[in-house]
């Protein structure tokens, strides 16, 4: 039996941004206590590679756009496989800090050129009804890779950090064979004039940009240090992979989250994931070396990451469907610059305030900001009725 269009497209795309996402972008913070042992860096040298992924990743954002006007969409996902194969490669067999980089770089960029356009992809094929959940379905294929990333930090714990890269580099492979045989090629757009388009589309995505801002700080954080923390106590050697397998499986629950977005509204949606995000925070740097404390946290935190996320595919549709992709991206690069001055700052401050103060601030500025998007009499997105 046939399959139909939104579910081709979900499990696609659920494939390959389950690998971009749940596996190249975050395997860096997954494997820094080997790379820090093998390789010697500083705590500032590890911080400042940890933000030139995420320059990559805003380098991938910025450049998918126009290669999609001039090869349909499909075109940046296949790169970004592409990218992200190789340059797991690269870290898999790299043995000084600058050829890590450039290989975290290149892998860490797959995220930027795959995610956005699969909006376009979407919204261009998929019935609107169905446009929701299929959203929804793809950015949670992030889940899926991070509980394969929690696989294959056991060869970590076991063996050695390499062989995360390595099984990374297969999986990005597979991933981008899945995406050419079930996604259908899309024409390019017709061309836009510009006008004063700019303005008001910064205007009508100015909540959904803010709230970017703090997630993607916030979720970067946990990810980029989590490993580290939970490395550095007295928890079983399983932890580290366990931790992630974790957020990989209670962020299945991201599914949900379009039909969440219909029910509460789009607002309410995000303000209750930087909720969730600044709670596993909190937990993780005040109690990290408790089981229980780190468990709850991954749970948590994988729920809030997933949903946040996808709340925010969701949102941008609904702000501006006809330019979902535009949209997304948008607020994908704020959120990716954001990504990158987080981790360096950390990195420049955990020397004089301590990993675990670190950890509880960033949970606490994510606190506010949920609050404050909740206390707004009205949110934009919700298709109907006030948040």
């Amino acid at each position: 039996m046939a399959l139909s269009t939104d579910i081709r497209i979900g499990v696609a795309g659920a494939a390959v941004v389950g690998v971009a996402f749940g596996m190249a972008r975050y395997a860096y913070g997954l494997t820094l206590p080997g790379i820090r042992a093998e390789l010697g860096l500083s705590e500032l040298v590890l911080g400042l590679i940890a933000s030139a992924t995420f320059v990559g990743y805003l380098g991938g954002l910025l450049l998918a756009g126009p290669l999609a006007a001039r090869r349909g969409s499909r075109a940046p996902t296949t790169v970004g496989g592409a990218c992200g194969a190789l340059g797991a490669l690269i870290v898999t067999v790299a043995q000084s800090p600058w050829l890590l980089a450039v290989g975290a770089v290149l892998a860490g960029g797959a995220g930027g050129w795959v995610w956005a356009p699969y909006s376009d992809i979407v919204t261009r094929t998929v019935a609107t009804h169905r446009r929701p959940r299929a959203l929804a379905v793809i950015t949670t294929g992030t889940s899926g890779g991070l509980v394969a990333l929690g696989g294959l930090g056991v060869f970590a714990a076991l063996g050695s950090w390499r062989l995360v890269w390595a099984g990374i580099a297969v999986a990005a492979v597979l991933a981008a064979v899945v995406n050419l045989r079930l996604v259908p090629r899309t024409t390019p757009p017709a061309p836009r004039e510009s006008g004063g388009d700019a303005p008001s589309l910064a205007r009508t995505l100015l909540v959904p940009a803010g709230y970017s801002v703090v997630y993607f700080a916030a979720i970067v954080i946990y990810f980029t240090y989590a490993a580290d923390l939970v490395d550095r106590g007295d928890l079983p050697a399983g932890a580290v992979p366990a931790l992630y397998a974790a957020i990989g499986v209670t962020g299945m629950l991201g599914v949900a989250t379009g039909a969440a977005a219909q029910r509460l509204g789009t607002g309410r949606v995000a303000a209750l994931c930087l909720t969730l995000v600044a709670v596993a925070l909190a937990l993780l740097g005040l109690a990290g070396g408790s089981v229980a404390a780190t468990a709850v946290s991954a749970c948590v935190f994988g729920v809030g990451y997933m949903a946040g996320s996808a709340v925010l595919a969701v949102w941008t549709a609904e702000l501006v469907p006809d330019r979902a992709g535009a949209a997304f991206t948008a607020c994908l690069v704020v959120g990716a610059v954001s990504s990158v001055a987080a981790p360096a700052v950390a990195g420049a401050v955990i020397p004089g305030l301590g990993l675990e103060t670190v950890l509880v601030v960033t949970g606490a500025v994510a606190l506010f900001s949920g609050g404050a998007l909740l206390l707004r009499r009205r949110a934009p997105g919700r298709a109907t009725g006030p948040q």
